[in-house]
């Protein structure tokens, strides 16, 4: 049972990823006509890797991720990451803020933010059109989804950049890195009011 349930859910996450790319909600596809001008899938991927390079830079403590696959459509390009720490409902909400301001003060405009307590996630766009996401899933692992516009078609290389987590062969495992502040279970301290 417990199989099946985790086949549906792992189903459902990679359904809901291919219809937000494809529906354009992540990137601003436009089939068949560049969206951004001298840009090809290569350059796309390396824009998106610095996304999330510049995003997990902002987050402290340091969370360990890995990188997860590179998917291509048919003007467009997504790179995925999964994060590797433990990271407590209780420290979840904590999180996707850091993320969000890290992403406005990039310029990057809210598309969605959906609060649900059990997989929580938020999505923007970059000012040169890329569709990012935050979210969590089963076991409350944290993943990112960076989504190109519609570029030039070429071949893409694999990150440039070793993901600062453990390799993996074959499955990414469920979240496995403990963190004092990340994986604690009692909620973040509110500072009490100066008087």
């Amino acid at each position: 049972m417990r199989s099946i349930t985790l086949t549906i859910r792992m189903a459902c996450a990679v359904m809901s990823g291919a219809l937000l790319a494809g529906c354009g909600l992540l990137g601003d596809t436009k089939s068949g006509r560049e969206a951004v001008a001298g840009m090809d899938m290569q350059g796309a991927a390396e824009r998106a890797d610095a996304i999330l390079y510049a995003t997990v830079g902002e987050i402290t403590p340091e969370i360990e991720w890995v990188h997860r696959a590179t998917t291509t459509g048919t003007c467009d390009v997504t790179r995925y990451w999964t994060v590797m720490t433990v990271i407590s409902e209780q420290r979840r909400g904590n999180f996707l803020g850091v993320v969000e301001r890290s992403w406005k003060a990039s310029g990057y405009r809210i598309k969605t933010v959906s609060p649900s307590k059990e997989m929580p996630s938020i999505i923007v766009r970059s000012p040169d059109g890329f569709g990012i996401r935050a979210s969590f899933g089963y076991k409350g692992q944290a993943f990112f989804q960076v989504t190109s516009p519609c570029v030039g078609e070429s071949k893409v290389a694999a990150p440039k950049k070793v993901a600062n987590g453990r390799t993996y062969d074959g499955e990414i495992p469920t979240p496995n890195v403990r963190s004092d502040f990340w994986s604690a279970e009692t909620p973040v301290p509110v500072p009490a009011p100066s008087s």
